[in-house]
């Protein structure tokens, strides 16, 4: 639940004050779990702004009182609109006398630089500070409430369970004086909630998140003694399917049962790998794997751009220019991964069926002799074929961990380490993964009973990790779409707020951000600026993340019509069907306002045209001015429309065939009005039409 109070520019302190007292009494009926949003004319967060469709109107005026006296508005006065806005549109009523008018857009997200305590634990009401970014979930104590200054573009005030009734309903001045005090601006937003109801933006702010009861994989996580375990289930391809969001958590779009093809990158080209070679991975490469799996009788690409941690730029680079080459030869239907090493995504361990095995430095080139490190040891992580890997790691004692299996292959010797925490699942995974190593007799040696060669090839004894730690879990963080588009002449970010499948603008690039990995989905009229320049804005978006998040997230692209499950999973009713005719057609959707081709202060790129749809939008939100519609000659029957463009009746405009369609079957056609289907923005009548068989 959400509570918005909306403070005009030019109300009183005591309207303001007011409003704050109504909306802490509303929080509390409600039980607290609200989160609260204090939102300032001409500064409201994306998510007011979702909920008004048709866009905002700003007049002039207010609501007269024995302090205020408001002139009634005369509908025979001239009015001039300032009109802003891409997705959300405002209108502004301006000076009649106005002579320029120019729209700005920001978005910024500022890190945050304190978590503050308000807390009466001493007798009295105190706000100190706390700590700084990164920030941890443990920092948060139920007994107290908590500011957290996000860089001076937002404030959030954040509620623990047990504090006290003064300290929860002062917790919001408290933020708006903390506010006045570092001298932000008084449109700085604010949203105050309560522990347990914490939004997702709060959530992203902090490294680890768990809730309460939270699970991990498709098994529980439990507590034995101080190690925590993870029941693993096999993966069921039938259950992924039906159900897109466990495929999306999980990060696999089917049981790893597909086609792999692997190339490696030689001489800046292409070569095609030994497939008795697959799942080998040398960080002196780079490789493109090329996944194909079947999805509704229909095939589906997935291409892994994996890059060796000693791999040349020039390599790197060549990976990227060859995996554009190869997604044009399948038609732009593979989703693109990039895969840093050591950074591997779940699906790709399980691709490689528990054969996956990365080795530090040298090359898989064949003729090529590798230097001879002399002893080689491999970390070997998993529980059964779907989630295992072995990594190679510094041949020395301090890099040993109880917890797992270890691999040391010398000239000699190959000796299989089991930790005294690892399971006798990891154990069985160690063996296949050391059959594969080496043709070699094993050796195997607990923890405790290791022979005096053993550390001698480790370079003798040292300390290692001997704790039995808890299990890494992954953090639960809800998901983030943004928009990145120049269609305002610059390229910009921003939030979508509450998002749906119809959020996905086909003329621009779309970042959803799920925490394990990041998605760029490309819109089919996107332009290449736009691309490239999400893709940049998405490495520099998790190097800057206020929560310290890993540079290393796999990117994927995925393609407008060839989203995985592993992406449509986090839309709610997935429409699969709504762009199946767009795969085949060469669609311009950048009608409709004149838009044109130029060079923008953000650099080259289409700039698109979106002044009809806002002009719909506000017209509809304020008054309805459209001039009456002149109606072709002749009305046509809707079965003699939907035809392809060449079966059409002589004089018939194609892109306007709604046009000859009478009021009764237009209503029935597109379920609603002429006049509504004009208000709708462009995207979304082209949208009724395609599904009518009109475009």
């Amino acid at each position: 639940t959400d509570i918005h109070y909306w403070i005009g520019n030019t109300s009183s302190q005591d309207e303001q004050g007011a409003a704050a007292i109504y909306v802490t009494q509303l929080d509390e009926y409600l039980g607290g779990s609200p989160v609260q949003h204090r939102e300032v004319q001409g500064c409201e967060s994306a998510k007011f702004k979702s909920y008004f469709k048709n866009g905002l109107i700003y007049k002039k005026g207010g609501v007269g009182s024995g302090f205020t006296h408001v002139e009634t508005n005369m509908y025979s006065m001239q009015r001039l609109l300032h009109v802003k806005g891409t997705k959300h549109v405002t209108a502004r009523e301006v000076n009649y006398c106005t002579r320029h008018l120019k729209s700005q857009f920001y978005y910024s997200e500022g890190s945050p630089s304190f978590i503050l305590s308000v807390s009466d634990a001493s007798g009295q009401l105190l706000v100190q500070e706390v700590a700084t970014s990164p920030l941890t979930q443990d920092l948060l104590s139920s007994s107290d409430c908590y500011i957290l200054d996000q860089g001076g573009s937002s404030v959030m005030v954040w509620k623990g369970k047990a504090a006290s009734d003064e300290e929860r309903r002062s917790a919001l001045s408290r933020a708006v004086g903390f506010i006045k005090a570092k001298n932000y601006p008084s449109n700085t937003k604010v949203e105050v909630m309560s522990e347990g109801g914490e939004s997702a933006m709060f959530k992203h702010l902090f490294k680890s998140w768990k809730e309460k009861g939270q699970t991990q994989g498709l098994g529980k996580t439990h507590s034995v003694g101080k190690i925590a375990k993870v029941d693993q289930v096999k993966f069921d391809v039938m259950e992924l399917h039906a159900q897109p969001k466990l495929a999306a958590q999980e990060r696999m779009v089917d049981d790893a049962s597909g086609h792999i093809q692997v190339w490696r990158i030689e001489n800046l080209e292409l070569k095609e790998v030994n497939p008795s070679t697959y799942g080998q991975f040398y960080g002196g490469d780079c490789y493109l794997v090329l996944y194909t799996y079947n999805r509704a009788n229909k095939p589906q690409y997935i291409l892994y751009m994996w890059q060796g941690r000693h791999a040349t730029q020039d390599e790197v680079t060549a990976c990227a220019y060859q995996a554009v080459n190869l997604d044009n030869k399948y038609n732009g239907a593979p989703t693109q991964v990039r895969v840093v090493m050591g950074k591997e995504p779940r699906h790709f361990l399980a691709i490689f069926k528990g054969g996956l095995i990365i080795f530090e430095g040298g090359t898989g080139r064949p003729g090529v002799v590798n230097r001879d490190p002399g002893a080689r040891l491999f970390q070997v992580r998993g529980t059964h074929e779907m989630n295992t890997k072995a990594t190679e790691v510094p041949t020395r004692a301090s890099s040993l961990n109880t917890n797992d299996v270890f691999l040391l292959k010398t000239d000699q010797n190959v000796f299989l380490w089991y930790g005294k925490g690892c399971s006798g699942d990891e154990r069985e995974m160690g063996k296949a993964v050391a059959d594969l190593l080496s043709e070699q007799d094993k050796q195997v040696v607990m923890e405790g009973q290791e022979p005096a060669a053993f550390w001698v090839a480790l370079g003798g004894k040292a300390p290692y990790a001997s704790d039995k730690r808890l299990e890494k879990e992954v953090a639960p963080h809800e998901p983030r779409l943004f928009e990145c588009s120049n269609q305002t002449g610059r390229f910009l970010v921003t939030e979508v707020a509450d998002f749906t499948q119809d959020d996905l603008d086909e003329d621009d690039v779309m970042l959803l951000d799920t925490w394990e990995e990041i998605f760029l989905w490309i819109g089919n009229s996107a332009n290449q600026y736009e691309t490239q320049e999400s893709y940049s804005s998405a490495v520099e978006y998790l190097k800057t993340h206020p929560a310290g998040r890993d540079p290393g997230t796999p990117v994927s692209t995925v393609k407008q019509g060839y989203e995985p499950p592993t992406f449509t999973g986090w839309f709610n009713a997935w429409d699969a069907h709504k762009w199946s005719n767009l795969n085949n057609t060469n669609l311009n959707k950048k009608t409709g306002g004149g838009g044109g081709s130029y060079s923008a202060p953000g650099g080259p790129g289409n700039i698109k045209s979106h002044n009809q749809r806002m002009s719909s939008s506000i017209s509809s939100a304020y008054v309805d001015q459209s001039p009456s519609r002149a109606k072709p000659s002749g009305m046509l029957h809707s079965e003699q429309l939907v035809k392809k463009p060449n079966q059409l009746p002589q004089g018939v405009d194609p892109e306007k065939r709604e046009e000859y369609l009478t009021d009764a079957e237009f209503e029935n056609l597109f379920g609603c009005t002429r006049d509504n289907f004009q208000r709708l923005p462009k995207w979304r009548q082209n949208d009724l039409k395609k599904k009518a068989g009109m475009f």
